[in-house]
């Protein structure tokens, strides 16, 4: 299952979606918003995405998990919008039978959605200044053109 949102993360939701009796292990990352980068104080961040591609990518990420990695299930929901501090931007949760499988397919899907995925991220100073950060992804969308 993947989702775009711009409501909180409800993480214990999620969660319950990841139970079934096959699994052994439950694995969840939760990338949360944090108050400094690079020597800056962030005060939040803004994330924006190019849903109609961000939703066949994390397809085509799930199919490699699956190929891969002897899962049960997983999950990505991705946050867009303005985050305060503290706030979840990304979850990631994956049941499998064994742990080592899990742990792998957890950290494949989030290393490749934030390679992969047109999910853009701008962080907001405390000094009112503001800066897009990480973009990986030529696409224009409205304010953003990225590429590094």
């Amino acid at each position: 299952m993947f989702d775009l949102t711009d409501r909180p993360i409800e993480i214990e939701k999620l969660k319950e979606l990841l139970r079934d009796d096959r699994a052994g292990a439950l694995i969840t990352f939760e990338g949360v918003v944090r108050n400094h980068n690079q020597g800056k104080s962030v005060e939040a961040l803004s994330y924006e995405a190019y849903e109609p591609l961000a939703r066949a990518e994390a397809q085509r990420i799930f199919a490699e998990v699956a190929e891969r990695f002897q899962i049960l299930k997983c999950v990505l929901v991705h946050r867009v919008g303005l985050l305060q501090i503290s706030e979840a931007a990304v979850f990631v949760g994956v049941a499998a039978a064994h742990r080592d499988q899990a742990y792998l397919a957890s950290r494949y899907i989030i290393d490749e959605t934030k390679h992969r995925l047109p999910i853009w991220k701008k962080e907001h100073y405390s000094d009112s200044s503001t800066a897009w950060v990480n973009c990986q992804h030529e696409v224009t969308h409205d304010s953003v053109q990225c590429a590094n």
